[in-house]
């Protein structure tokens, strides 16, 4: 399945598309893609709807993130081997965790705003996992069955922000907008191997990603069973397991956004986004 939420910020209604890629709305069934719904139980109950008897969302449409009320946006730094050699970092020995505020969350396709003072901003591709069932002490073997789903992720850094002003990365990665999510979440069942995804980014029409989730250090399995010995993951909860080369701090000269960028990003089978940048007010 495909699941997703439409409509004003603030105001996501509930959708999933049906097998023409038609949305059909889901708020006579469910309140919004989060808790409970994201669990085997809630999905299964999901799959078993008939998509064709469920209202059609006519016209275009505004996507939301894919998933609402997140209770932990969690990312893992430098899982991109040749990621790392860009930044001159050396390879981690386990994940680097860092936590993204559940403010910086929004849609797909919404506009990013790049935050005051700010000389550094970045992109990043990566792909998010959505826990679906509730993991503590998890092992690897067993990791992939917490997981819901799938979704495109990019994670906004402003590098001066992350490295140049003390303290950790959170910093840099926080800001209002800097967390798109979506278009959908795409249940496990579809993704065959988490593993084997392409995965692109163009800023104004210039490809700068162009990577593969083969590259990971540490792969979805280890990196669900790696964090559930640390704490307990929620049905919600929101993983970003890193990005691929191609970062603007990475070019040489490393080169950031500016206001009237146009950024283009997608995922095998999980979608595509694309942000416009702006500069907050």
């Amino acid at each position: 399945m495909k699941l997703l939420r439409y409509g004003p910020a603030g105001a996501e209604k509930p959708g999933m598309l049906d097998d023409e890629g038609r949305i059909r709305d889901l708020s006579g069934v469910i309140a919004d893609i989060a808790g409970d719904v994201l669990t085997p139980a809630g999905l299964a109950a999901l799959a078993a709807l008939d998509a064709g008897s469920l209202p059609l969302v006519e016209g275009p449409v505004r996507y939301g993130a894919c998933v609402g009320r997140v209770g932990k946006f969690m990312c893992i730094g430098l899982n991109y081997a040749d990621h790392a050699a860009e930044t001159g970092a050396a390879i981690p020995k386990e994940p680097i965790l860092f936590m993204k505020a559940t403010s910086a969350i929004g849609g797909p396709d919404d506009d990013v705003f790049i935050p005051r003072g700010s000389e550094k901003t970045d992109w990043e591709v990566e792909l998010g996992v959505v826990i679906g069932k509730r993991a503590k002490y998890v092992g690897e073997a067993e990791a992939l069955d917490h997981v819901a789903g799938y979704c495109v992720i990019n994670d906004y850094s402003e590098r001066a922000f992350q490295t140049e002003r003390g303290g950790q990365w959170t910093k840099g990665k926080s800001s209002d907008t800097f967390g798109p999510i979506g278009p959908w979440l795409v249940t496990r069942d579809e993704v065959a191997d988490p593993q084997n995804l392409a995965m692109w980014l163009t800023v104004n029409g210039t490809t700068r990603q162009d990577g593969s989730t083969r590259t990971m250090v540490f792969g979805v399995a280890h990196l669900v069973s790696y964090l559930s010995q640390f704490m307990s993951l929620e049905p919600g909860d929101v993983i970003s397991t890193g990005t691929p080369p191609g970062v603007g701090m990475g070019m040489k000269p490393p080169t950031y956004l500016r206001a009237g960028d146009v950024v283009e990003l997608g995922i095998e089978g999980l979608g595509k986004q694309r942000q416009t940048l702006r500069a907050d007010a």
